[in-house]
């Protein structure tokens, strides 16, 4: 998902450089404008940079982005259960074969689409466990673990700690699992 912050920032990057987009999308922007100019692309490229943002020309990492931009919506809307598995549905989201895209993913991150989308539902148990709303079980289901002794393990695994002492005690909360792009 796009946030909305990210789309209102090269909205207005583009209306200061007299842009025109159709849509804004992660990765694309849709522009009216069939060309624009060197100068133009510099100055847009510095300002999206001083907003934190980056301008994407390689595919290979657009694709990854993504990857990345899906995975991240599957884990944050833990309620809407996919009705396939992910690298089916990653690659009828992308149009690519699940090996062309994991293999892109690897040599542009240096990690695996598995070890990607295990951070993220750790970190996404992590914080379903401090807001104290759902016990293990409920969210083992709503990650879309087969059990509370899977979580528990890959939680472990990547963490170094049981989910009960994570919930437990509070100095360990602000620890997070390490990025893996």
């Amino acid at each position: 998902m796009v946030s909305l912050r990210c789309k209102m920032v090269v909205k207005a990057a583009l209306d200061e450089l007299g842009l025109h987009s159709r849509s804004i999308d992660l990765g694309e922007v849709d522009l009216f404008e069939h060309e624009i100019t060197v100068e133009q692309h510099d100055r847009l490229r510095a300002i999206l940079s001083r907003s934190g943002l980056e301008l994407m020309e390689d595919e290979r990492s657009m694709l990854v982005e993504k990857i990345k931009n899906i995975v991240d919506e599957i884990i944050a809307d833990e309620d809407e259960l996919i009705q396939t598995n992910i690298s089916t549905y990653l690659s009828d989201r992308l149009g690519h074969e699940y090996a062309f895209l994991a293999g892109i993913f690897s040599e542009v991150t240096g990690t695996t689409i598995s070890l990607y989308i295990l951070n993220k539902k750790i970190e996404k148990a992590k914080e379903l466990i401090l807001y104290h709303e759902f016990n293990l079980t409920e969210i083992a289901y709503k990650l879309h673990y087969s059990s509370v002794a899977h979580l528990s393990g890959q939680f472990k695994k990547l963490t170094g700690l049981t989910p009960t002492y994570f919930k437990n005690h509070p100095a360990v909360k602000r620890r997070r699992v390490p990025e893996t792009s």
